[in-house]
């Protein structure tokens, strides 16, 4: 404001002349491209300087500008104008008011939770619920449901409309909870009844879900945890609360792009995991879960500094070769974190202790360790051939048949209700930048993940700090 003060001869560069008397000698056209660069959120600020600023922020060029460049807009904003809509409106009425909820979110529906993306299109803004695609099916792609929508259509004003249900869009409510929270709701949940009543909304629920009807569904488990998931998250269709997720930094040393992906879950079908780095170790969090391990938690942890290499191809295919290496290097883990915490304590009142606590933190391979992925030999192996080996069982047989890397890692098995979580020894398979396997020893069961290639605006975190306390919270929040 100060520079804009100066630019029409008010403030103390020409000693606070009045307000009103606004003598730049700058052309009206290069004031608009100079207002074309300053955020939208200090031109309300600039307006308040004199009657010339207000009247040239009145151009829709500017508003046009900042739509485009803080919002992404690539619809032709002049036929938007045309319509009755001006890019001022659409700035000032819909954009800015609703720019906290723009980018990915978690509905905090118990055990399953979810991912929501909240994108501008057009004179739209619209909460799209991201799904996996039917089961065992990875590599598709992700399927989209609309839940809410903000438009200025009918008025100047911004109207929110609930898109659940199947008779059309009908009335809606957001409200801003807290920092990083929002919350919707429905203000005529009779949309989402269907004549056919709780039957009917079962069976269009599970063909949009699975793809498939119950009676095709022979695995009498499988369908216990089907309908136990439509009786529970049914009762979320009139008010949900979504909580802000990030997807995760990159670094060049990282094994491969971090990121969301889908996989296989046995009997729960398929969920969306996010796959993040953190120096000597890769994790794998849920974003939507089940009754067993719920949303929130860490799912796969792959110790890099660990890989294993496999046997050839006869041995392979023998799960008690595949255990049996698995197996050692779970034990030996095992020995040196026990000898690491025994150290520890035994000098914590020496002057080595804080710096053992330091390598600790930062990932310091402990012992004879190979070196992690950031090493440059960790990236030059070929690739090799690969197969599951007999008796481990796998929801989708097509699987890549040659792979890269392999490492060390554990998943996270749980009872019923998250009871009893352990963390179990497996195989963290790495196929290509798209696609890695986990094989979970106990279960003898293997999990395909394929990566979403959606782009996704206004979700990356804006640092490794921010990112990691959003993992800490997730867990807490499903806990």
């Amino acid at each position: 404001m100060a520079v804009c003060a100066r630019l029409c001869g008010v403030g103390q560069s020409r000693r606070c002349r009045r307000r009103d008397a606004c003598d730049s000698d700058l052309p009206p056209e290069l004031l608009v491209e100079i207002f074309s660069l300053i955020p939208g959120t200090a031109l309300p600020n600039v307006a308040l300087v004199c009657k010339k600023f207000k009247q040239i922020l009145k151009t829709e060029t500017i508003w046009r500008r900042r739509c485009v460049e803080e919002f992404g807009m690539k619809d032709d904003l002049r036929k938007l104008e045309v319509g009755g809509v001006s890019s001022h409106d659409l700035y000032v009425k819909l954009l800015h008011p609703y720019r906290h909820i723009l980018g990915l979110w978690q509905p905090d529906i118990g055990p399953y939770g979810g991912l929501l993306n909240v994108v501008v299109d057009g004179l739209f803004i619209i909460g799209w619920m991201y799904l996996p695609p039917h089961d065992p099916r990875v590599e598709d792609p992700m399927r989209r449901r609309p839940l809410f929508r903000i438009h200025l259509w009918e008025s100047k004003k911004a109207t929110v409309e609930c898109m659940y249900g199947h008779k059309g869009p009908h009335k809606g409510d957001i409200q801003t909870v807290k920092k990083d929270e929002f919350s919707t709701k429905c203000n005529q949940t009779d949309h989402h009844r269907m004549p056919g009543g709780r039957q009917e909304e079962f069976r269009t629920w599970l063909e949009e879900e699975w793809g498939r009807t119950l009676e095709e569904i022979f695995h009498e488990h499988m369908q216990e945890l089907i309908l136990m998931k439509f009786i529970y998250t049914s009762q979320y269709d009139n008010c949900l609360t979504y909580r802000r997720i990030y997807l995760p930094p990159a670094t060049p040393s990282d094994l491969l792009q971090p990121g969301l992906f889908k996989g296989t879950y046995g009997s729960h079908g398929l969920e969306i995991v996010m796959l993040s780095f953190h120096h000597k170790s890769a994790r794998a969090t849920k974003l939507t879960g089940d009754p067993n391990v719920p949303a929130g938690q860490l799912t796969l942890e792959i110790n890099l500094s660990r890989p294993v290499v496999l046997p050839d191809l006869e041995q392979l295919c023998n799960i008690e070769e595949l255990s049996r290496l698995v197996l050692g290097i779970h034990e030996e883990v095992h020995r040196e974190a026990e000898q690491q915490a025994n150290h520890t304590k035994e000098g914590a009142c020496g002057s080595d202790s804080a710096e053992d606590e330091v390598d600790a933190d930062h990932g310091a391979c402990p012992g004879n360790c190979q070196p992690g992925p950031s090493s440059t030999s960790a990236h030059q192996h070929d690739d090799q051939p690969f197969v599951l080996p007999l008796g481990v069982t796998a929801r989708n047989e097509v699987y890549p048949r040659t792979c890269r890397k392999c490492f060390y890692g554990t998943g996270l098995i749980a009872g019923h209700g998250f009871t009893s979580p352990e963390r179990t020894p497996g195989l963290f398979v790495l196929f290509d930048q798209d696609r890695f396997g986990f094989i979970w020893l106990e279960l003898k069961s293997f999990s395909l993940y394929s990566r979403l290639t959606d782009q996704l605006a206004h979700a990356h975190a804006p640092n490794m700090e921010r990112f990691e306390d959003m993992l800490r919270n997730m867990q807490s929040w499903t806990s």
